[in-house]
């Protein structure tokens, strides 16, 4: 299934067509961009397991790793 499918006849561009998987995915890579936690992404999509979410969307996570070194830099520097 597409959403925004060419043509409408509006005259106007139509909107990119997107496939339901494309929202899952973008879904899916909001939620661990805004620090969601993994297990609860993975329950959402029906993965069997978070490790699959993480080798999936492991793109998501590549700063993270900065940030939890700041993270504990700061809490022993406190």
């Amino acid at each position: 299934m597409e959403v925004g499918a060419p043509g409408g006849g509006t005259g106007e561009d139509p909107l990119p067509a997107l496939r339901l998987l494309d929202l899952r995915h973008t879904h899916a890579t909001l939620l661990l961009a805004e620090g969601v936690p993994v297990k609860v992404v993975s329950e959402r999509l029906g993965h069997a397991s978070a490790s699959i979410t993480l080798t999936v969307y492991q793109h998501v996570h590549p700063g993270m790793g900065r940030e939890a070194a700041d993270r504990i830099a700061a809490l022993l520097e406190g």
